[in-house]
């Protein structure tokens, strides 16, 4: 049966002429990065939030830099120094193998704040951030609509406390607190400039693709952002979810299998119809 489904994917993508790769968090995980999947991942990877009985909607709030902006930075600290650590997984290698061989290459739209796919070696001008990107900061008091890369941030983490024991980032128009430039649980002040300007260049792109196909790797259901985009653009669908494959209607094909796994599957199978691969 999964090498059937091996198969159909491989034709789909074969008739392809452009990827659009929608990804979303179980994809990172399966790089190594946390699962923040309930309130028990989480404090798994934060004990001091578990002892404070910090949910993750609560941290990941504008209002938690306001209030504490030691413990905000402390948790988003670490993820960036996490994000700059790891290197992405070897599903992002044959998604970038794949993508370089259709006719029209491929097109990212993430939910993962995380700059995953730009280390990975695909163009940043082929990326839509949905939910913005940890590597760019913005003012916290909104002083304007400018965004700035987080590459001078070198954040220093009391693991134990969750805190950020160097400077806080500021503002470099206004000194006032930076926070990420990433959408936020209650968030009314994210700055979307940049990824609206992501969007616009999806959006020409997709014009120019006669056989667009959706690879939609690691995105669930808690948040339906890249689900329902995929969805709703009508073409066919290879969904790739370990615990929220569901149902990718013909002539797509769901995979109930790990990110690395599945697409592994996928490549052995192109090679099998004579699929340039690596």
């Amino acid at each position: 049966m999964v090498t059937s489904a091996f198969d159909r994917c491989a034709r789909l993508i074969a008739d392809a002429d452009g990827l659009l790769i929608t990804a979303g968090a179980g994809l990172g995980v399966d790089s190594g990065l946390p699962d923040f999947r309930g309130s028990e991942g989480m404090w798994q990877a934060y004990p001091a939030l578990g002892k404070a009985g910090l949910h993750f909607q609560e941290i990941a709030n504008p209002a938690a830099f306001a209030a504490r902006p030691r413990l905000a930075w402390g948790f988003y600290g670490h993820r960036l120094d996490l994000y700059r650590r790891t290197e992405p997984g070897p599903a992002f290698a044959i998604l970038f193998d794949i993508a370089r061989r259709l006719p029209d290459g491929a097109f990212i739209f993430t939910s993962n704040v995380d700059g995953q796919f730009q280390k990975a070696g695909f163009d940043a001008q082929r990326i839509v951030e949905c939910h913005g990107s940890i590597h760019h900061l913005q003012c916290m008091k909104g002083c304007n609509a400018r965004t700035w890369p987080a590459d001078e941030f070198q954040p220093e983490i009391d693991a134990e406390a969750c805190e950020l024991t160097n400077a806080l980032p500021s503002c470099p128009h206004c000194g006032a607190l930076a926070r990420p430039n990433i959408l936020m649980f209650g968030d009314w002040d994210w700055i979307e400039h940049r990824t609206q300007a992501q969007q616009t260049r999806l959006a020409a792109w997709k014009r120019r693709v006669d056989r667009l196909l959706v690879l939609e790797i690691g995105a669930g259901t808690a948040v339906l952002s890249v689900r329902l985009f995929g969805e709703q653009l009508g073409v066919p669908i290879i969904r790739i979810n370990l615990r929220d494959a569901g149902t990718a209607h013909e002539p797509g094909v769901s995979l109930a299998l790990p990110a690395t796994e599945a697409m592994r599957g996928i490549a052995r199978a192109l090679r099998e119809r004579g699929f340039p691969m690596d």
